[in-house]
């Protein structure tokens, strides 16, 4: 099912709201919504280290294991896949009585996915889906697939740009049921696989995010997905160039993201000539000016002996006529 199932009133908090930890006594003032998901809603708010992003959720066990994700996101080496995790906490909703879970994360300006596309233009496609196969791949080799990943789930941050993941109430351990995810980004709604946690399926998503790129208005399945989802890729120039790499993800042949990435690296540039790339060209000119510069220096210090060997023999021709009239 879609991930767009009520949420209990114990997570709604009006703008305004303080919510205070139980335990660790820090306060943020919720500002505004960000978005709203299955597992629970996320704000915006604001605490003594500035704005952060605040999820509140009534299921501590989906909290538990989205704190475990942005855990294991922090972890990976010289990548910022996810949001930093900030606080994790609870809150007594005075509005209902009950005591509900949240944690606090790094909140990350910028804007999401489709919105910066439709601002900057198609050819920023390719750049941000190849940042994302990496982030996917880091991702899935620490056993985790992220399951709901759609446009909605991805900011690009400025300064420099940069794909990040956002909202991991999706992400799931490999090997699992995928436990939520969105019609248009499910393999399982096209007729195109299972629903089972494992890297095709993020692939899949993948392939499904760069057709939503050219169409952002989303379609429905109409008979074969499979046909249906070639016809729409032969449709669009940008989408037909990729159309080898869109339907090898779509019918589940990568078995990894980095494959996906080498493949769509090669169709974004393809070998038009054998020629050498001009740095290449422009090479043996240099080196030959090099090799002139080197025979010019060498032709100077032959010149520079001769001249100061005439030098030293006008001295001592001069030296002997001073001696012998000297001398007379």
């Amino acid at each position: 099912m879609m991930n767009n199932t009520s949420t209990n009133q114990t997570c709604k908090a009006a703008p305004g709201t303080i919510i205070k930890g139980k335990w660790h006594n820090q306060q943020y003032r919720i500002l505004k919504p960000l978005g709203q998901g299955a597992t629970g809603i996320v704000y915006l708010a604001e605490g003594k280290h500035g704005l952060s992003a605040l999820k509140v959720s009534e299921n501590s066990m989906s909290i538990t294991s989205e704190v475990n994700v942005l855990k294991h996101f922090s972890k990976v080496q010289g990548n910022s896949l996810g949001p930093a995790l900030i606080d994790v906490d609870d809150w007594m909703n005075p509005r209902t009585q009950t005591q509900v879970p949240f944690y606090v994360m790094e909140y990350i300006k910028g804007k999401q996915y489709l919105d910066f596309i439709q601002n900057n233009g198609n050819e920023w496609i390719g750049v941000l889906i190849i940042q994302l196969l990496s982030n996917l791949q880091e991702l899935h080799q620490a056993g985790w697939v992220f399951g709901d990943l759609k446009p909605e789930n991805l900011i690009v941050a400025d300064r420099p740009v940069q794909l990040r993941f956002i909202d991991v109430g999706g992400t799931t351990l490999k090997g699992r049921s995928i436990k939520e995810f969105t019609d248009f980004f499910d393999r399982g709604y096209w007729g195109l696989g299972t629903r089972k946690a494992e890297a095709e399926y993020d692939l899949f998503a993948a392939a499904m995010i760069v057709i939503n790129s050219v169409y952002p208005k989303r379609f429905k399945k109409q008979g074969d997905g499979n046909g249906q989802l070639n016809a729409v890729i032969q449709s669009n120039p940008y989408l037909r160039q990729h159309s080898a790499v869109l339907n090898n993800a779509i019918l589940g042949k990568y078995k990894y993201a980095s494959e996906m990435k080498q493949d769509f690296l090669q169709s974004l540039y393809p070998k038009t000539s054998r020629k050498p790339p001009a740095a290449a060209r422009q090479s043996a000119p240099n080196h030959q000016q090099k090799k002139t510069r080197v025979q010019v220096k060498k032709k100077s210090k032959v010149s520079g002996w001769i001249e100061t060997v005439m030098i030293i023999a006008a001295l001592c021709i001069i030296y002997s006529f001073y001696v012998y009239h000297y001398l007379l």
